[in-house]
């Protein structure tokens, strides 16, 4: 890696107290974290989508307000769920945002993770799905998504209004194309995001149980990705990310929090979706044991970008003390370079 940023999955709950954020003290903090964020030196703050449950919903008011007050970090997502979109008109807006920020955006999208609602994409007005879980549509959505990020003439114009011929989505943001994701929870996935020409997020989890580690299995999915990208012939090299929750022990707070969490932790096999899948280990510990636990971890190296899942609830204050934590005592031991280097740049495939 040389590069990370934090992923929030934007829980809340009613206001309670610390810990439990209502809606709006959720999301002022995503902002704050976000800004935060920029002045350390993190390269990316990505935002989880969930639908119909207490998590983050809407993710581009979010953005464009980080994006409005930082100057370098990245401002993504990881995923928005390609069932529940109105293709063109999250083309409109993931243009204005990459407008707005410079050139910043990361927008990882895909089928997304089961949801609370029984196809709840058709509650959006998305009918007509053949897959139960919607996949088919979301892949639809996403190809029409990606025409009109890349400028395709997408609609016929009224002749009556101007002259004839065909247009496409304004506002339109050269380059963009480039910096779409897809996140794969399988194989498959991994190689048909690559020859669809966007960069890889490799989920949280991993839709396979083999016996062999979450890292290996995502290092294994990250050389098909590549293989398949070559293959594919694209004349330019895409980018790769993982997700992993590390949490650096440099006080008695973490220890109090994570320490338990990072003593004999291992990764998790479980069912969803009907697979049978294996979920990551956390990474609790303090700093020189961390810095060779994720040198040993093969997706780490293999990635680009490591992206560590933050617990928002517990506050601004709190989560940047573990960003900060990670960039001064781990971070650079692992290659990392400050956003104030310039623009994450892929590794060598």
């Amino acid at each position: 890696m040389h590069a990370f940023g934090f992923l929030s999955f934007g829980h809340y709950g009613h206001g309670s107290g610390p810990g439990d954020p209502d809606a709006g003290q959720a999301l002022r903090d995503a902002v704050e974290i976000g800004v935060g964020a920029d002045e350390i030196g993190v390269n990316g703050a990505y935002f989880r989508v969930h639908h119909f449950a207490r998590q983050g919903a809407a993710p581009m008011p979010v953005l464009s307000a980080i994006a409005a007050r930082t100057r370098r970090i990245e401002v993504g997502t990881g995923v928005i769920d390609m069932r529940y979109e109105t293709p063109l008109q999250l083309a409109e807006e993931a243009a204005a945002l990459d407008l707005i920020s410079g050139g910043r955006v990361a927008l990882g999208v895909s089928r997304g993770s089961p949801e609370p609602a029984l196809r709840g994409w058709e509650a959006f007005g998305h009918t007509g799905a053949r897959d139960p879980r919607g996949a088919d549509r979301a892949r639809e959505h996403f190809e029409t998504f990606m025409s009109a990020i890349r400028g395709d003439q997408v609609v016929d114009a009224d002749p009556t209004q101007g002259p004839a011929g065909r247009l496409r989505v304004e506002p339109h943001s050269p380059g963009l194309d480039r910096r779409i994701w897809w996140g794969a929870g399988s194989r498959e996935t991994a190689e048909w995001a690559a020859r669809q020409g966007v960069n890889l997020m490799s989920s949280t989890l991993l839709t396979e149980a083999t016996g062999a580690s979450f890292a290996d299995l995502q290092a294994e999915q990250i050389a098909l990705y590549q293989a398949a990208w070559r293959e594919a012939g694209h004349d330019w090299a895409p980018r790769v990310s993982v997700s992993r929750s590390i949490f650096p022990i440099v006080s008695d707070l973490d220890r109090h929090f994570f320490g338990l969490q990072g003593q004999g932790s291992s990764d998790q096999v479980g069912m969803i979706d009907g697979f049978r899948s294996t979920f990551g280990k956390t990474y609790a510990a303090e700093p020189d044991q961390l810095v060779e636990q994720l040198k040993a971890d093969a997706a780490i190296a293999a990635a680009d970008t490591v992206m560590l899942t933050i617990p928002s609830q517990l506050g601004v204050d709190y989560n940047l003390h573990i960003l900060d934590s990670f960039a001064q005592h781990v971070a650079p031991e692992l290659g990392w370079r400050r956003n104030s280097d310039g623009p994450v740049e892929p590794l060598p495939a």
